[in-house]
């Protein structure tokens, strides 16, 4: 166990035990009994996973003497849907059965989210380092066509065979990099929500992920040619990712604005080429789009701001939600925008406030928002290299689609975010233009 590791389930709420390396898969068995001592098990799996994982993790906890049965989800091609959520609720009320996810991070939060339905804990055995989601507090599913994160505890314990996460396939582990490439922005954000004191920011949550960050991400070679140690390491660091979550009790510490363009496509059910894109993938492209405005963003210098004028032209808070209304009058959910905004608001003297300090401080700002977000040019280096998507149009999205998500990922979510921020400062229309518009780097008259 590393250090980080250590000090990381000091700070985890639900998570007691995390071990990574070489042929932990037998250690299901003692582990299972420490947590779950009358208990008996059953191994949630899929076609897939089964072969992988699965088979291990049964042949391991009944050499052990537990009562075990198996579930394989019975679809080839699944997302975390409530539909299946309902399938292994309808196995743990007939089985009464603890679950031991071995999959991926859909069979993850599906295992999750029924073993909160039946007030209980569950393990994981992940098979690839393609999500931070294993360790959340909280499971991503899509219920009556929203993708929503129900707050959900997290697995006791994590076992993770890194040469099996190695031999995943390769575009998982390159979702998984993206995942948590996207902490990237997102950390950014948060300074953003800390300064205007709408969500401060959490010590222990910050530290346990953002510490270590950068030498997690500092091996796109290596997880491009599946080397354990490598794949390891990245799964590290979205484990790392998920027990920040467990310590904020919230998404905070790993998502933001770059999350909210993957909500949208899953809201809008986007295909390329017939086929849903995965979670990482698509938070990719978001990423890369925060990169390039955060790039925009810190060229404007900020300490010459007006903010009078600024907090006189703010909107009240019945025009932002007229303005939410029309945006999102065609939505699948066209309550969305306003209940956000109804959570997120400031009032006049609120935003004078806000911009007060961005103003004052901004020289300080600029340097800790510039070392905390790589470039754009960076950031999209990495992806190439790992084999995630560079550009909008690698999971089928045109930069003109892009722009039209703006409005909402802007008002999905309650969480402040660098479009809220430049809003109140009068320069989204000017930051957005140096994105989208003519020359910029996506550019959508190309």
């Amino acid at each position: 166990m590393t250090d980080r590791i250590e000090k990381a389930l000091k700070v985890a709420r639900e998570t007691k035990v995390f071990e990574l390396g070489h042929n932990v898969i037998p250690l299901a068995g003692e582990c299972f009994k420490q947590y779950f001592p009358l208990g008996k098990a059953v191994v949630v799996a899929d076609c897939n996973t089964w072969p992988v994982a699965g088979e291990k993790v049964f042949e391991a906890l009944s050499s052990s003497g537990i009562p075990v049965e198996r579930f394989i989800i019975p679809d080839r091609k699944f997302h975390a849907e409530w539909k299946y959520v309902e399938m292994v609720d309808e196995v743990l009320d007939r089985t009464g059965a603890v679950a031991v996810s071995a999959g991926s991070g859909v069979i993850n939060d599906l295992c999750k989210l029924s073993s909160h339905h039946h007030a209980q804990g569950y393990i994981t055995v992940p098979t690839a380092a393609s999500v931070d989601g294993y360790t959340s507090f909280g499971a991503s599913i899509s219920y009556k066509g929203l993708k929503q994160t129900f707050d959900c505890p997290a697995p006791v314990a994590v076992l993770a065979d890194i040469d099996i996460l190695a031999t995943a396939p390769k575009e998982m582990t390159a979702a998984g990099y993206a995942d948590l490439a996207a902490k990237i922005p997102c950390g950014a954000e948060w300074m953003i929500a800390d300064l205007f004191g709408t969500e401060p920011i959490i010590p222990e949550a910050w530290h346990v992920l953002q510490d270590s960050l950068d030498r997690m991400l500092s091996n796109p070679e290596g997880i491009a040619k599946g080397n354990p140690e490598a794949v390891g390491s990245l799964f590290e660091g979205l484990t790392l990712s998920g027990i920040a979550m467990q310590a904020a009790r919230s998404s905070r510490p790993a998502s933001c604005t770059d999350h909210l363009f993957s909500h949208y496509l899953d809201m809008t059910d986007h295909r390329f080429n017939g086929e849903l894109q995965s979670h990482g993938f698509q938070v990719a492209v978001g990423t890369l789009v925060m990169c390039a405005f955060f790039d925009a963003f810190l060229e404007f210098d900020l300490s010459s701001l007006n903010v009078e004028k600024c907090a006189a032209l703010w909107p009240s808070l019945e025009e932002e939600k007229e303005r939410a209304r029309h945006i999102f009058r065609d939505f699948v959910d066209p309550e969305l925008g306003v209940r956000s905004i109804e959570v997120k608001y400031a009032d006049r003297e609120q935003v004078r406030r806000q911009l007060l300090e961005v103003k004052n401080q901004w020289p300080e700002l600029k340097k800790k928002y510039r070392a905390q977000v790589y470039p754009y040019e960076k950031m999209r280096s990495l992806f190439k290299t790992v084999g995630a998507p560079s550009s909008p149009g690698d999971i089928g999205v045109t930069n003109r689609q892009l722009f039209d998500m703006l409005p909402f990922v802007q008002l999905m979510r309650h969480r402040i975010n660098l479009l809220d921020l430049s809003r109140r400062a009068l320069i989204y229309d000017t930051l957005v233009d140096k994105v989208f518009g003519r020359g910029g780097i996506f550019d959508i008259e190309k």
